[in-house]
């Protein structure tokens, strides 16, 4: 039996049929930018639905038929994307209930943030929306991105913002231009995401929501949260006790100060709220809180790569071929709460069998600036295969001479798959290491610039498999 809220989200991910309310052929206007996407889209064969714009002073815009109001729409309208000005959102509403679509994104904003006047129109939008049994994502945001099915309302145009490859990341945001930088950042950096929402004002779809609807997403591994505060704390609380029984979910709460708070209830109209009181939902949720979004998105790729394969303890082992950033690693195993393993004697005893004199056997393993990757394959062959080591960090200088890249690649790829340990690299250094990176990243090795980032991402995935081991 499928759950009723995906039966009730599915049209905003996967439409039939999307109505474009306020579409018009002004070039860079919102109206315009949210058209041009669907129609891009289902140009390239990835956005499978119709597409009808609306717009009551425009007959056809580039080819599509322009239908005069909601009344006049095709029975198959299953989503309507609304991007009028606020006073006009409301009557819009009724027409929409009365033609029967289910799903409303209102991208507007102008509402509850402004006032009292604002709040007014939002109630009488969502006491329309829940007589007739509609779920409205919004106002005041750029809503939904997939680029499994195109479905892409973010009004920044591509030559303005780079879209994500698809990938096992939900990432949900309150802040609309917080959202779109994301995606142009995830798209730099190789990230992939598999469905973005963002929601603004959170009128009638909220985190408990969507988080109720990606445990039944088998395309989400791991779902991200930027929140400036929550409405309902029950219904958030319970619904995160559940998804992160299956799924970790990663947020990263603003309004933590007084002045961010402050900023938070002009932004989107939300109340912080006491930021002692997030820190101890949280824990007792089994979410896992980011610092900020690099940290965020650090903990993501980690899961989006390791969700099956989580660490049996907190017990952590090093291979670098450089001291320092052996010892800087090091360093971040105790700040992030994390023990350094203590090697075997027949780990210790391999490794010197199988090393040249001046490599350094131990934890960390420093295969030294001479190495070339069959050390490495040494190394991390010893670390698999030790019962006190349940998670390797392994770092990668790919500036020294002898070491062949695509051959380390290969064996850091072929012990990811094989082993039962997570393993993640960090490469410090430019463009080269860079390219290096990806092709390690394509392999399922997720890569970190630094040893703090690469060992603070293995810290996340260790206190998510404690939160399981206990219970959840």
């Amino acid at each position: 039996m499928v759950e009723k809220i995906v039966e009730e989200l599915r049209p905003f991910f996967d439409p039939k049929a999307v109505a474009i309310i306020g579409a018009t052929n002004k070039k860079g206007k919102v109206g315009n930018v949210i058209f041009e996407n669907f129609k891009t889209n289902k140009e390239r064969g990835i956005f499978k639905g119709n597409i009808y714009p609306v717009n009551p002073k425009l007959d056809e815009i580039d080819g599509y038929k322009v239908y005069h109001s909601v009344e006049e729409l095709p029975d198959d309208t299953e989503l309507a994307v609304i991007s009028i000005p606020a006073p006009f959102v409301p009557d819009t509403m009724r027409q929409i209930a009365k033609k029967g679509i289910k799903a409303v994104i209102i991208i507007t904003g102008g509402f509850g943030e402004l006032g009292e006047e604002g709040k007014k129109m939002e109630r009488e939008i969502l006491e329309i929306a829940r007589e007739n049994g509609i779920r409205v994502i919004g106002p005041n945001c750029v809503g939904v991105y997939v680029p499994d099915t195109g479905v892409d309302t973010v009004f920044l145009p591509e030559e303005k913002m780079d879209r994500p490859k698809s990938g096992p990341i939900a990432f949900v945001s309150q802040s609309g231009a917080f959202a779109a930088a994301m995606l142009d950042w995830a798209a730099g950096a190789g990230i992939g995401i598999g469905k973005m929402v963002s929601y603004g004002n959170k009128l009638d779809v909220d985190d408990a929501d969507l988080m109720e609807y990606f445990i039944h997403d088998e395309g989400i591994n791991v779902v991200t949260f930027y929140i400036e505060g929550v409405k309902d704390g029950r219904k958030f609380m319970e619904a995160a006790k559940k998804i992160t029984k299956v799924k970790p979910v990663i947020a990263l709460k603003s309004g933590r100060s007084e002045y961010g708070a402050k900023a938070a209830s002009s932004h989107t109209g939300s109340l912080a709220g006491a930021d002692t009181i997030y820190d101890a939902v949280f824990k007792q949720t089994g979410i896992i809180r980011a610092e900020d979004f690099e940290h965020m998105f650090d903990l993501a790729k980690a899961f989006a790569a390791l969700k099956d394969k989580l660490p049996k303890g907190d017990r952590i082992g090093i291979i670098t071929d450089g001291g320092g950033a052996g010892v800087m690693a090091s360093d971040a195993v105790a700040r992030f709460g994390l023990k350094m393993a203590d090697l075997s004697e027949e780990t210790l005893r391999y490794l010197k069998e199988n090393f040249p004199p001046h490599a350094v056997a131990g934890n960390p393993t420093d295969v030294v600036g001479d190495t070339d990757a069959e050390r490495y394959r040494i190394a991390i062959e010893g670390f698999v295969n030790d019962p006190n080591v349940d998670a390797i960090v392994v770092i990668v200088l790919f500036q020294v001479p002898l070491l062949e890249e695509e051959k380390i690649i290969e064996i850091l790829a072929e012990y990811q798959k094989k082993s039962d340990k997570p393993i993640v690299a960090v490469a410090m250094g430019g463009e080269k290491t860079e390219r290096y990176a990806r092709m390690l990243e394509e392999r399922g090795v997720p890569v970190y610039p630094t040893p703090e980032r690469g060992v603070r991402a293995m810290a996340g995935l260790v206190k998510y498999a404690e939160y399981l081991r206990k219970g959840a």
